[in-house]
């Protein structure tokens, strides 16, 4: 049984706390750990998503899979170019159709959230949608959240929902973000989009959790025909 007794606080929170000292620095062991998290930070962003896999996963909920990617030609110019993942690469062609909402998988900034976490996700999204038209799910690489509006317009969609990987942070790596644009079109500001963050069961929000709220907020969309700040979850809240 460990005598230190701030065992406890390290225990309730997966943040950095009471890390101790030796001298003027941290612990030798409390800084290895601080290092390794810092790689498997870096590891996140610059690991490529295995898109035939996760396609091959999502083809097995039994919907139709489409591929696409961003502008940049590589990774260091998606970290470095925000404004190119934001548009889809030159060429792309899509299916149009009339379709109320379109799905789309984004890598974003933690391609291995996405890895872990999308499929299973997607999966309660798509019991929660039925009765709408939901165009085929777009995988897309190199990819940033406006992406989504592209390629709703190109697919003939109303609405769009993004699954992207969040920016990793010393502590979370996996987290993966849903993004929902009630009437989605090219010049869409973030504040007229809905946001779900911080996805990664078991120490995030769970993907039922997450999927209801969303369904809420899609519904609540459809009323008052628009998302963003004037949206929320619960009627209730203000500026509903």
């Amino acid at each position: 049984m460990s005598t230190d007794p701030l065992e406890v606080l390290r225990a309730s929170t997966r943040a950095r706390v009471a890390l101790g000292r030796a001298g003027d620095a941290l612990p030798t062991g409390r800084l290895l750990e601080l290092r390794a998290a810092h790689a498997a930070a870096r590891d996140a962003v610059h690991t490529p998503l295995d898109a035939d896999a996760l396609a091959a996963r999502i083809a097995d909920l039994g919907v139709e899979v489409l591929r696409a990617a961003g502008a940049p030609r590589d990774r260091g110019e998606y970290l470095t170019r925000p404004d190119l993942g934001r548009r889809l690469a030159d060429g792309t062609q899509l299916p149009h159709g009339e379709h109320d909402v379109a799905l789309v998988v984004a890598d974003g900034l933690s391609p291995l959230a996405v890895a872990e976490h999308a499929a299973g996700m997607l999966a309660e999204i798509l019991e929660r949608l039925e009765g709408r038209r939901v165009a085929p799910v777009v995988v897309a690489t190199q990819a940033r959240v406006a992406l989504g509006d592209e390629i709703a317009v190109a697919l003939g969609a109303r609405d769009v929902v993004v699954l992207i990987g969040e920016r990793p942070g010393m502590s979370s790596v996996d987290s993966l973000g849903i993004y929902f644009t009630y009437d989605a079109r090219r010049g869409r500001r973030d504040s007229e989009r809905n946001c779900l963050s911080n996805i990664r069961p078991p120490h995030g929000t769970g993907y039922a959790a997450a999927a209801t709220t969303l369904a809420l907020l899609m519904a609540e969309a459809q009323r008052l025909k628009l998302s963003g700040v004037g949206l929320k979850a619960d009627p209730a809240l203000p500026g509903a």
